[in-house]
């Protein structure tokens, strides 16, 4: 697949989740709207981890000719997605909210930071 399709597709399904996660963590817990966004979340989160995995590294070293560093904050997703949903569902508030803090934090905020890096497409939006 075309890499500037699936970064278009990865922005398109990252970017809601930028918002969504702060939204979640200021809602009230448990309540419909809660569950709701967070289905929508969860979604988007494992179709952004997977669309990464398909997307080569352009920037550091690459394993297998494909794979680099910032594939590790994907598999962290793809992990910690089902983790939050079966700890939610067995009530296991806790891990659910550590789960979901260590999601937004890896996958969002310093996957985010690495995406501005020197020599990465949103870079040169930014900063030209």
């Amino acid at each position: 697949m075309n890499y500037t399709l699936l970064m278009y597709l990865h922005l398109l399904t990252i970017m809601p989740c930028v918002v969504i996660g702060p939204v979640l963590f200021r809602l009230t817990k448990g309540t419909l709207l809660h569950r709701r966004l967070g289905k929508i979340y969860m979604v988007l989160m494992l179709v952004t981890a997977a669309l990464t995995l398909l997307m080569p590294a352009k920037v550091g070293p690459q394993l297998a000719g494909h794979f680099g560093f910032i594939h590790l904050l994907s598999l962290l997703t793809l992990l910690t997605v089902p983790q939050a949903i079966i700890a939610a569902r067995r009530r296991m508030i806790r891990a659910h909210r550590n789960a979901m803090i260590a999601l937004y934090s890896g996958a969002i905020i310093i996957a985010g930071a690495f995406t501005l890096m020197p020599g990465r497409y949103l870079h040169q939006v930014f900063f030209g």
